[in-house]
This record gives structure tokens, sequence and C-alpha cells, in this order.
């Protein structure tokens, strides 16, 4: 069994003051296979301690010297690639093909934001004055189960680049993830105090960041519950936040769309990273006259997709993060069938020797209503509404009525016809005829799914303050 009792703080890893231990679990079995020791509101004030202190240089560092710290965490990062793999797979039971993409793409979070870099001004000249952009200070970093290291190593990138010191808060549930991530940053060899790590429940550490006055922001990607209270927590300090939450995304079918494309492409979009992603396309808007169609294409694709140990290369959808989590997409099927949705495919209940881990039926519902609270509610998990519209001014209404709006998805054979429609979407990132990602790009959400923006120059432009200086 694996233990995780060590935390990282001003450069060294150290014996946590918290006593308390938490079991990891793994999802395909339900066995134990490790235990960490968590750490608690004195060791979360070290950190910002420790993060407070090394502020003061490495706030007047420059870019040079911060597109150098950049350089040596990408380099220790990728080398460490297959061991993320092998421990994502076994902690967390992402997919061998989601664990792979997502960890050869964590050295991109680096190259990217250095490219930012190289380009941003920090200091412009307006009028007879000067508008300098400095580090807004501590940031405390908060991160959830489902993308652990490609969230941390994205929201560090940009806080060192902006000269932000940084206290990271990942899930309790990652801790063999973040065990791997920890020795990766040592090795990098920055100055000690610029990152620090302490692996501890939410309400514990991530209260004690939120309100802590020495951490001056709030990075987070997770829940919209847990976010509204990181912004009520942190009013009294005046916390400048970035917060990802959660989505409901849409996809839109357009009339003028190729189905035999668009439909296996919605299907397995939608079941993405097991279908706990928040950017997901759980919402599939096609045209009513054309829904036994969707229904039939769909149906067939739901029976080739592949449920089963995330370790096999073949494998579409592995089991959710935990038993809590199963639990909560068996209740959300439950609730469609009860709320009169027609189950097309999957349902309740595990496939067929798969019973020992928390695996879910690829389920896909139809006939649904934009009302039902399966199309309204973020279920994270194997689960897609196939909801019909009469008119393309429907679908542009039903994808709106939502709470939230992080991502959108298009599909048409005119780019020109789904850039119109793309237009009228509420929603921070919509891709067009498929699923698309550029890291330069900002990324984040309309109402709420959050506020501000991740990733290139606007995802920088969050951890500077501006001054002033009139002369």
């Amino acid at each position: 069994m694996k233990k995780v009792n060590k935390i990282y703080i001003n450069g060294e890893f150290v014996t946590p003051h918290g006593t308390e231990t938490f079991d990891l679990i793994n999802p395909s079995t339900n066995i134990k296979i490790g235990e960490v020791t968590l750490g608690d509101e004195k060791d979360t004030q070290d950190a910002i301690a420790a993060a407070k202190e090394a502020f003061k240089a490495f706030s007047q560092s420059s870019v040079s010297e911060r597109i150098a710290y950049l350089e040596k965490l990408k380099d220790a990062v990728e080398k460490r690639e297959q061991d993320f793999i092998d421990v994502m797979i076994e902690e967390y039971g992402g997919t061998y093909q989601f664990s792979t993409l997502s960890n050869q793409n964590t050295g991109g979070w680096f190259d990217s934001i250095i490219e930012t870099l190289k380009h941003f001004e920090f200091e412009k000249n307006i009028n007879s004055s000067i508008v300098r952009l400095q580090p807004v200070g501590v940031v405390g970093i908060i991160t959830p189960w489902n993308a652990s290291n490609s969230s941390i190593c994205s929201k560090v990138a940009t806080a060192i680049a902006a000269g932000c010191t940084v206290v990271i808060k990942p899930s309790e549930m990652s801790s063999l993830q973040t065990q791997v991530l920890m020795e990766a940053f040592h090795d990098a060899g920055l100055p000690k105090g610029i990152i620090n790590f302490v692996i501890g429940l939410g309400n514990v550490v991530g209260t004690e960041l939120t309100n802590n006055r020495n951490v001056a922001k709030i990075s987070f990607t997770g829940s919209t519950a847990v976010g509204k209270m990181i912004i009520k927590n942190g009013s009294d300090t005046m916390k400048r936040v970035t917060l990802e939450l959660g989505g409901k995304s849409p996809n839109i079918i357009l009339e003028d769309a190729d189905l035999e494309k668009a439909i296996p492409m919605a299907v397995y979009g939608a079941y993405m990273n097991s279908g706990q992603a928040c950017i997901a396309p759980t919402r599939l808007l096609v045209p009513e006259h054309k829904i036994d169609q969707v229904n039939a294409i769909a149906k067939s694709v739901a029976e080739k997709v592949i449920v089963g140990f995330p370790e096999n290369q073949e494998t579409h959808i592995g089991p959710m993060v935990s038993i809590k989590q199963f639990e909560r997409v068996q209740n959300y099927i439950k609730l469609g069938l009860e709320e009169g949705a027609t189950l097309l495919a999957g349902g309740v209940g595990k496939p067929e020797g798969l019973e020992a881990g928390n695996f879910v039926k690829a389920t896909i519902f139809t006939n649904v209503r934009n009302d039902m609270r399966i199309a309204q509610e973020e279920i994270f998990g194997p689960v897609l509404s196939i909801i019909p519209y009469k008119t393309e001014e429907d679908a542009i209404e039903i994808a709106n009525d939502s709470p939230y709006g992080l991502a959108a998805y298009i599909s048409s054979e005119d780019k020109e016809h789904a850039l119109r429609v793309a237009s009228r979407i509420d929603a921070g990132r919509v891709c067009i005829n498929g699923f698309s990602h550029d890291p330069m790009l900002p990324f984040g959400g309309f109402k709420q799914s959050g506020i501000g923006r991740e990733f290139g120059v606007y995802g920088l432009g969050a951890y500077l303050e501006a001054k002033a200086i009139l002369k």
C-alpha cells in the first residue's frame, strides 16, 4: 500500500502538522491502494507564510528569469510523463486514452504561457504617465480530481509567468498523482517558497486559503456550489478570483449538418473523460423532424462504446471516481426515467462483469425536455440527453436556457452559418464541427459557469494588478 505522508513547503518535503488520514481507493475495484496524511490549518498557514516571503524577491524577477523557471518546470514534468499516466489510471480510473492524451499535453501549458510572456506588455505609456502591471501576490490554487495534473500545471504556469507565488490545494482524492507532481516540481529547482503544496480537505485547507488575508487571489476549478462559497468566504479580504465552474454544454446539430458525421462525434464527446468533464456536450439539440434518424445513429454508436477497465487501450468509459459519484450518476438516471424521458441506451446498474467497480453504462435519454433536471443539472457521468427543437430560433433559445455557459458545440456543413449561430450562444467557448483546443485562447464561463478567464493573455492578466504612475 502506498503512503503519501509529506507535503511541500518552502522547497522541502515536510511531515504535516495535521494527523487525519484519507483512504485512496482504486475506483475500478474499490480496493484501498493508499493512504494520505492530510494537512491542516497550521500547515496551510506555514505554506502561505513561505509563499509570502518568497514573493518579495520573485515579484521583482525579470521576464527572462520567469521563462527560465517555466522551462525547468516543463522539462521536469515531461520527464515523469509515464508515471503520471500510470498513476492517473490507477488512482482516478482515467482511461488509457484520456490519461495519455492529458499528460502528453501537460508540457504544452508551459509552452503556451512562455509564448504569451514573450510578447506581453507589463508597462504602457498613457498620455504622460505610466501604467504598470504587477503581480497580485500569493495565489491559492484549488483543483479538482478529474484532471488534477493538467489543472495544476496550467494555473501554476500562469502564476509563475505573472510573478506570483502559490499555495496549491489539490483534491485529496488525487494524492498519488500529487506526490509525483510535487517531486517533479521539486526537481525543477525553483527558489524556495515559490511553489507550495498542502494536501487536505476543502473545508480545512481550502477555507484557510480563502479566508487568509495574506492570500491575494484564489484560482479555483470545481463545482459551482463550492465556487459560490469561495466568493462569500473571500469577500472579507476582497479576494481576487478566477473560477472555472460547472457546465451543461449544448451541442447544436443544425439542419444542414451531416448526421452520419455529427452524431457519432456527439455521443463520444458526451462521454469524454468518462463523462466526468465540465465541457462535455451532454445536451444534444437536434431538429425535431430528424429525431428518429438521430436516435437510430446514437443508439448504434452507444452500443459500440466500450465501458471497461481503464488500463485497456480500447476502453472509452472507465469507472466513476468514487462510490459517491457512481451513486450520484445512478440517481440521475433514475430521475430521467421518472421525469418521462425515453431511455435509448444504457440505464441503471453496472455493466456485466464490472460489478466490483464504479462503472456506469453508456446511457442516452431521448425526447428530453430542456426543463427536465437531467437537462438542467450537471450529472458528471456518461449520460447524454437528446433534445428535439422545432426551429433554429428554438435551438438557440434552448441552448441558452441554462444556468451554465461554459462551452457549446455546433455542427453544420456551412461554416458561416455555424458562426452566425455561435455569435448568439452564451458560452465562454464555442467549437464548430468538432472538439478543438487552443491553450492561447481564453477559457471560462458565462453565468454560473464561472468568473474570469484562464490561458493566454486573458489568463495572465487575471494574476496582475494595474498601477497608474502619474508623473
